[in-house]
């Protein structure tokens, strides 16, 4: 397929996990696709493998990264077409233990990010009549214990998804989202920072609450991602998607 040939797309937390896997799908459709990230040794690599990806190297909580991300990727192809914001930030952060830093770090790069690549996008996705992808949670919509600042941040990140989609429909730029659920990404140790012994005691207990009885696989999320993103989705705007494997509905 081609749906995205000759289309620039840039997907932030590209180069690992739910980003990595949206950024080869939308590359084998022959997007000319950027991804970004903090780790100068993943995105690279990923560039060197990878046919038809590049690389920003940017902080998706960094208010000074947001405009010279979208301005660089204008700089080298000239136009945008899609937005994926799928860098997140999380913690398993009881109410008990959450100072400022903690806090301020889970929305500047669920919410703050997100807002300030859209805001700078905006020119080039009403040239191109082009869309806005955010990835939120299960637990942007389901609560949970010790997760209420992540889960408040992919709230916002979900309701931000309605308001844009209204606001910017009469420019022609759909936005949508997707909600996924626990996914074998390097979520846990990466972002949230947990001990080895306690990440399997969470996929187990994850694994017992899902319906489908497993945790998702990056393709799983990145398929809708792709799929959203695409002219087959054109009459879809202000949605959230959730794949979760049905943890959503217990």
């Amino acid at each position: 397929m081609t749906r995205f040939k000759d289309k620039v797309v840039l997907v932030t937390g590209g180069g690992a996990g739910i980003g990595l896997r949206a950024a080869t799908m939308f590359a084998r459709e022959e997007a000319r696709v950027v991804i970004t990230g903090r780790r100068q040794e993943a995105l690279s690599k990923v560039a060197d493998t990878e046919t038809g990806i590049d690389y920003v190297l940017a902080d998706a909580g960094s208010s000074s990264d947001a405009a010279r991300t979208i301005e660089e990727v204008i700089h080298r192809y000239g136009r945008l077409d899609v937005l994926v914001n799928n860098a997140g930030a999380g913690a398993i952060l009881p109410l008990s233990q959450a100072g400022f830093a903690r806090i301020n770090e889970i929305f500047s790069v669920n919410v703050v990010g997100p807002s300030l690549l859209a805001t700078a996008s905006l020119p080039y996705l009403k040239r191109s009549a082009g869309n806005i992808i955010n990835v939120s949670s299960t637990f942007g919509h389901k609560a949970a214990p010790a997760l209420s600042h992540y889960a408040a941040s992919k709230a916002a990140l979900e309701h931000m998804t309605r308001c844009w989609a209204l606001e910017l429909a009469p420019d022609g730029i759909r936005v949508n989202a997707v909600a996924a659920g626990p996914t074998e990404t390097d979520f846990l140790s990466e972002r949230m920072k947990l001990p080895a012994d306690q990440i399997e005691s969470i996929k187990a207990q994850e694994r017992v609450r899902i319906p489908l009885g497993r945790r998702g696989v990056p393709k799983d999320v990145a398929h809708w991602i792709v799929a959203l993103a695409s002219s087959d989705a054109a009459w879809i705007t202000g949605q959230v998607i959730t794949v979760d494997g049905g943890l959503d509905a217990t």
